[in-house]
């Protein structure tokens, strides 16, 4: 995934808990730690929001764009179909 989730600096630098951050921003920790882990496909901004509110941040603070390696990508030759 391009987009990395980054949960754990913030939380270390206020010593909370993901389970502390999923109580106060009214999320289930199951869903808290798929966004963690960076397994999930989409967020809400009202959540994005609620986390900035929580950990006195801004969104850039939580989220990273990291181009996919070009040597992931299978190259346009090898996805034409014969």
């Amino acid at each position: 995934m391009a987009i990395i989730v980054k949960l754990d600096d913030p939380l270390h630098d206020r010593r909370m808990t993901l389970t502390e951050l999923a109580e106060r921003i009214d999320i289930t920790l199951a869903n808290l730690s798929i966004l963690k882990t960076g397994k999930a496909r989409a967020t809400r901004f009202s959540t994005l929001e609620a986390i900035c509110q929580v950990l006195r941040c801004r969104p850039g603070d939580l989220l990273q764009f990291q181009p996919e390696s070009r040597a992931r990508k299978a190259p346009a030759s090898a996805r034409a179909t014969s």
